[in-house]
């Protein structure tokens, strides 16, 4: 993968994880068309997603803006639906969000689901990322969120998980503050 640029310093993006590898999905290779929604829009192509994110930057250059990426999944039957959120979140002042919904192949464990849902929100982020910085100058920052915590199942996995995004150059954050995970993306799993 190509390095990040994140307020004027490159970071390298670097993936050797071997869960990861486990994954029967290639990561994106910049021809997937996908769609997102906005309750208040409807149906956007991710371009239009960045320049609506940009657009409302851009109207409040002043405000502290962070931006939120985060996955959730459900199962059903042989399938699994992995809901991806981008969360613009204006400081003091609310936000707006959008998602997509992407269908798989179940996963034969929960360790590879969780580990697919942190690659999506890894690869939507840095996609994000990547545009954001081409769209506009101002400052932001930006989360990926897991839907991992210290209670539950998952909890055995937030150094690994954790460790890939922080390595990555990347915050992150875990339940309860995952919100663009455990809010906005499971809404609509």
């Amino acid at each position: 993968m190509s390095p990040s640029v994140e307020r004027g310093r490159n970071l390298p993006v670097r993936f050797h994880v071997s869960p990861v590898d486990c994954l029967r999905n290639p990561p994106y290779d910049g021809t997937m068309s996908e769609q997102f929604v906005n309750p208040n829009i409807g149906a956007l192509t991710f371009d239009e997603v960045v320049k609506e994110i940009a657009r409302e930057m851009h109207r409040d250059p002043r405000a502290d803006y962070d931006v939120f990426v985060g996955t959730d999944s459900s199962t059903g039957g042989d399938t699994v639906d992995f809901v991806r959120a981008i969360v613009l979140h204006k400081r003091g002042k609310g936000g707006r969000y959008f998602w997509s919904r992407q269908r798989e192949g179940k996963s034969p464990s929960l360790r590879l689901r969780i580990w697919r849902e942190a690659l999506l929100s890894f690869e939507l982020a840095q996609r994000l990322l990547d545009a954001l910085s081409s769209s506009t100058l101002l400052q932001f920052n930006l989360e990926i969120h897991v839907d991992i915590g210290k209670n539950g199942s998952t909890r055995e996995l937030i150094n690994e998980v954790v460790g890939m995004i922080v390595g990555s150059g990347f915050d992150v954050k875990i339940k309860p503050d995952a919100v663009a995970a455990t809010s906005v993306a499971d809404k609509y799993t």
